[in-house]
């Protein structure tokens, strides 16, 4: 596994977000707003929230609020409770290869 992408499972969203700013990237007010926004409205465990964060940076470049709010729920309707099934839907739906 990548470096950071274990230990993404275990982080709260807020520990997940500062991991990454520490990367290098940078949330505005607005995203941090679409990332709990969506987390209350899924009502999304940390780790679904965490790996819908990562698939949307990994698939639209940077963080599309509207894309991550949509994959969340995608990924709530569908069942999907871990990083690596989420991993697997983003692929079967062609969003990563």
């Amino acid at each position: 596994m990548k470096y950071g992408v274990d230990e993404q499972v275990a982080k709260s969203t807020e520990e997940y977000v500062s991991f990454l700013e520490g990367k290098g990237f940078t949330f505005g007010n607005d995203a941090i707003g679409f990332i709990y926004f969506g987390k209350r409205y899924t009502d999304a465990s940390d780790i679904l929230v965490n790996a819908a964060i990562e698939l949307t940076l990994k698939v639209q470049k940077n963080f599309d609020g509207s894309f991550y709010i949509s994959f969340l729920e995608n990924l709530k309707q569908n069942g999907i409770e871990s990083r690596s099934a989420a991993v697997s839907f983003a692929k079967e739906q062609g969003l990563l290869k």
